[in-house]
């Protein structure tokens, strides 16, 4: 019943910025930790960046900290990732994912709850 769509993708040269949005519909938005990953060609996906459901908690990949943002904006049942300084390498497909937060652990459960996907292409 958790419907996930993202946007904001595109291309953009190196050291420019994108903002990606993932709009959610259903009543448990408010109730889910979420996540960004990504799927760089010929590679697996992986997580770029998570943040609780009440947005007091994040987490990022190593590869991007200090250049992605995530935030939340539950009024608006929306989930951002600002991406700052891109890089080449960042050029992936992007997934929006709800989740679950581990606090004993400080890290973040994907559950199967996916959005379709938005193309980010960092030229060089």
């Amino acid at each position: 019943q958790v419907q996930l769509v993202e946007s904001g993708g595109g291309l953009v040269q190196a050291g420019g910025s994108l903002r990606l949005s993932c709009a959610a519909s259903g009543s448990s938005f408010s109730f889910d930790a979420m996540g960004w990953y990504r799927q760089l060609v010929g590679k697996q996906r992986e997580l770029v960046a998570a943040i609780s459901s009440g947005g007091s908690r994040t987490s990022y990949a190593a590869s991007v900290k200090g250049r992605f943002t995530i935030s939340r904006d539950n009024a608006k049942n929306t989930v951002y990732l600002q991406m700052n300084s891109l890089k080449p390498e960042d050029t992936a497909v992007y997934y929006c994912n709800a989740g679950k937060w581990r606090y004993y652990s400080a890290s973040y459960y994907p559950l199967d709850y996916w959005g379709q996907g938005t193309q980010v292409t960092v030229s060089s």
